[in-house]
């Protein structure tokens, strides 16, 4: 009898050959998640801070070596086809792992002996409570935000090679879990954060509803979860199309939530103002690449035998954001839901590369990506250099004149305005040139409106962003007028990279481009 089920279960059941080589910059990041859950265990106060940043910068630094080393010219669809590792994917994974650099450079400042200065000493306390005081009185510190971090990272570099939908959410529900703590984290305006982080939270369960309801839908339709047998049943599959477009409609907006895009952006802002700013940061440039980077394998894999059926939705989709993002963005008076506004207008932008479906399109939206994470990562890290009275100065008129006792904080700063607005010998000029291009050239009528637009809400942009510069440069200053902390050698290390970057991709974008065109070619 045993023999008989011995042969059965060889018979049914084999395993799944796994390309370790391919998936190795997850695994690594993965390894480095969990050596910082047990440096938080065993390693005593005093140096743990300077234990976990020297883990998470190995793990990453590790996990690049890695991606650089093993990932050339060795794509692969490995696990039986739920991760694929091709051009778009090593890209994206690549550019990630930088951006993570700078966010953990940047979560490691500090501005006093205590403790870094962005976050909490005692989580679990009500904000106020004795446990609070007690735990600012001992110089607690919240180390594990470099854990988090790093358990986010793995889920991000999962999300855009994902072969699979199951492996999709699974990497969806992995970067964005950790996300939700570290946003109710931040060390003052505690209410404000924790209010932030129910909210994601809230969207979160929201947009995995969403994905989770339309890969079921999917799977009905083509009896497959892989993103290879959705394409190959979509035009063969005879008396169930009425589940497929459906199906697209619900993961599309399980995946758009995740970008800003409106109308899915409800509490977007709010979780921009509410988290620490270091963490703003990594979410505004990382999630958008990661979610972005699952959206073009989508489209481009499982869904583009039948884009025609759901494009013009995502044509409305990208006009929303656009609009809804520019006109809010000159609004504000906040300058951290300045730039959450200024997230969801460039998440609208980037849709008018993908909306061209061409290579062309994947190749300038890639890039778009790159540009803009960089540019966010260092703007983020200046707005928490700018304080008064030892926090935080987001309200924009607390910036004013701040050009006059600070002029290399305010140049670094309006550098990078510039580069949002989409100045020329920036990198948002030539990522905007990049993502438009291809919707002239490849998406016809409507593609040509959707860059009309853009243009039309660059401009709009334009205008909040150059108003900040003005008030810098030419406002007066008065008892309310903030002023640039000295950073420490990790914050200027990340701002000089991301303002170096955003430089170096306006003037020589060639190499770039060179190598987002070459690697834009997905494979099945």
């Amino acid at each position: 009898m045993s023999a008989t089920v011995n042969s059965l279960v060889a018979a049914d059941f084999q395993m799944t050959p796994i390309d370790y080589a391919a998936i190795s910059p997850v695994i690594v990041v993965a390894v480095a998640a969990l050596v910082g859950v047990l440096v938080e265990a065993f390693v005593p106060r005093r140096a743990r801070t300077m234990t976990q940043l020297a883990v998470a910068l190995v793990g990453l630094l590790g996990a690049l070596a890695a991606l650089v080393t093993c990932g050339k010219d060795h794509w692969a669809s490995t696990a039986a086809g739920a991760v694929v590792v091709d051009g778009p994917s090593l890209f994206l994974q690549g550019a990630l792992l930088v951006f993570g650099i700078m966010s953990v450079l940047t979560m490691a400042e500090r501005f006093d002996s205590q403790a870094p200065d962005a976050f909490t000493q005692s989580a679990a306390a009500a904000p106020g409570s004795h446990g609070e005081s007690m735990a600012l009185r001992l110089g607690a510190t919240t180390t594990e935000v470099f854990p988090l971090t790093m358990l986010a990272m793995t889920g991000m570099l999962l999300f855009p090679a994902a072969g699979d939908l199951l492996v999709m959410f699974v990497a969806l529900e992995v970067l964005s879990l950790p996300l939700y703590v570290l946003t109710g984290l931040a060390r003052r305006r505690r209410l404000l954060s924790q209010e932030a982080a129910l909210k994601y939270f809230l969207l979160g369960a929201f947009s995995s509803a969403f994905f989770l309801f339309g890969a079921a839908l999917l799977y009905g339709f083509a009896g497959t979860v892989r993103l290879a047998g959705i394409a190959q049943a979509i035009g063969t599959t005879v008396g169930l199309d009425g589940l497929l477009l459906p199906g697209a409609f619900f993961v599309l907006v399980g995946l758009l939530f995740k970008v800003g895009a409106v109308p899915f952006h409800s509490w977007t802002p709010d979780v921009y103002q509410g988290a620490p700013t270091p963490v703003t940061g990594f979410m505004a440039a990382c999630t958008k690449a990661a979610a972005f980077g699952a959206i073009l394998r989508l489209l481009y894999v499982g869904l583009a035998g039948d884009r025609w059926s759901y494009q013009p939705a995502l044509w409305a989709v990208a006009i929303l954001t656009m609009v809804v993002g520019a006109v809010l963005t000159v609004t504000q008076t906040d300058m951290k839901r300045l730039l959450a506004y200024s997230s969801i207008a460039h998440a609208g932008f980037i849709l008018v590369g993908v909306l061209a479906f061409d290579r062309s399109g994947v190749e300038g939206t890639m890039f778009y990506l790159v540009a803009y994470g960089f540019t966010t990562i260092a703007a983020f890290a200046m707005i928490t250099l700018v304080r008064r009275g030892g926090s935080e100065a987001t309200a924009i008129s607390q910036w004013s004149g701040l050009a006059r006792r600070h002029p290399v904080g305010a140049a670094v700063f309006s550098f990078l305005m510039l580069a949002f607005a989409g100045i020329p010998l920036t990198s948002g000029f030539t990522a905007k040139f990049a993502a438009f291009m291809p919707a002239v050239a490849h998406g016809g009528r409507m593609g040509a409106t959707l860059a009309v637009v853009a243009v039309i809400c660059s401009l709009i942009t334009a205008y909040a962003y150059l108003r900040v510069v003005g008030l810098m440069w030419f406002g007066g200053r008065d008892d309310s007028s903030a002023d640039v902390a000295t950073p420490s050698v990790a914050t200027t290390v990340a701002i000089a990279l991301g303002v170096t970057m955003t430089l170096v991709l306006g003037v020589f974008p060639t190499p770039l481009l060179d190598l987002a065109g070459r690697v834009s070619t997905f494979l099945p």
